[in-house]
């Protein structure tokens, strides 16, 4: 009889750190606020400093691991700079920024497209808005590899509630021993899922520690992992 193959089958992504350059996103911020400073006669860098302040506000505000919407952060950091009256076109001008400034992570996309052409079941379990992690896999052009998205708008909640780990094995059908969660953060990605006995790989080192199955810097090492070769 042969033995059953022990090698995982699926693959769980987050976005923010590990497929999308956060510094880009941070980019695609700041052109926005600029852009409304210069067509409204603001101060770019005290604007900047307001909206990032009351986004952070927003996002501290919550209770526990329950998610707060980012969409709504955002529209009280971008009313704040008009005082409560911004323009009708504001998330447009928001979304245009990010879709302009996006950027993978290096290795990601390739990595992805390899995991898919060769047959890996792919997901993502995110703290992200629904239709954000949308627009940015879009604009990376790597939607279509993924069978499932798993966000914390969807669940109502964060990493490490196992609630997001739980519905994207659902999902998917996957045996939770047979599947690989990528994360850049310790006590959310990796924590969180090694709970569920996933196994886990930690990208870069702000996710490695003890629970980290594995310890990388550079995302074409997951192709070993799962024993896929380049």
């Amino acid at each position: 009889m042969t033995a059953p193959d022990p090698r995982p089958r699926t693959v769980f992504w987050d976005i923010g750190g590990v497929i999308v350059e956060l510094a880009s996103i941070r980019t695609g911020y700041a052109a926005f606020v600029d852009g409304l400073a210069a067509e409204y006669g603001f101060d770019p860098e005290g604007a900047l400093e307001s909206w990032k302040t009351t986004l952070g506000d927003h996002f501290r505000g919550r209770e526990g691991n329950r998610y707060r919407l980012a969409r709504d952060g955002y529209a009280k950091a971008t009313a704040e700079l008009f005082d409560g009256d911004p323009p009708a076109d504001w998330d447009s001008r928001l979304e245009a920024a990010l879709e302009e400034a996006l950027e993978p992570k290096p290795a990601a996309v390739d990595t992805i497209a390899t995991l898919s052409a060769s047959g890996f079941g792919l997901a993502i379990v995110s703290d992200v808005d629904t239709p954000e992690a949308r627009s940015m896999l879009d604009t990376l052009g790597v939607w279509d590899h993924f069978d499932h998205v798993t966000t914390s708008e969807a669940i109502g909640y964060t990493k490490p509630d196992e609630r997001m780990f739980r519905d994207a094995l659902g999902a998917t059908d996957a045996d939770p021993e047979r599947t690989v969660m990528i994360g850049d953060r310790y006590d959310h990605d990796i924590v969180g899922a090694a709970a569920l006995g996933i196994e886990t790989v930690g990208y870069g080192p702000d996710a490695w520690g003890p629970k980290a199955d594995h310890e990388i810097d550079d995302l074409r090492d997951v192709l070993g992992i799962v024993g896929v070769d380049e």
